[in-house]
């Protein structure tokens, strides 16, 4: 997966963090949701498989809600 179909998938993928995480954490989403995707992976950027796309999003999700000191 390129770059390119990184942007075009990442609401996708806080759509389905959204889905599966409790309420008290909607504020990390909300707020990876105002992120540019454009911003976050190089034009030249790859992944090996859509799972690694996925954990990438999943990890920065993490970071976001620790960083606030949620639940």
């Amino acid at each position: 997966m390129d770059a390119i179909e990184f942007v075009n998938n990442y609401e996708k993928y806080l759509g389905e963090i959204e889905q599966v995480v409790k309420p008290e954490y909607l504020p990390a989403i909300n707020r990876l949701k105002n992120n540019d995707p454009h911003d976050l992976v190089r034009p030249e950027s790859w992944f090996h498989a859509e799972t690694d796309a996925r954990g990438f999003v999943w990890t920065m999700f993490l970071r976001e809600s620790r960083a606030t000191n949620q639940p």
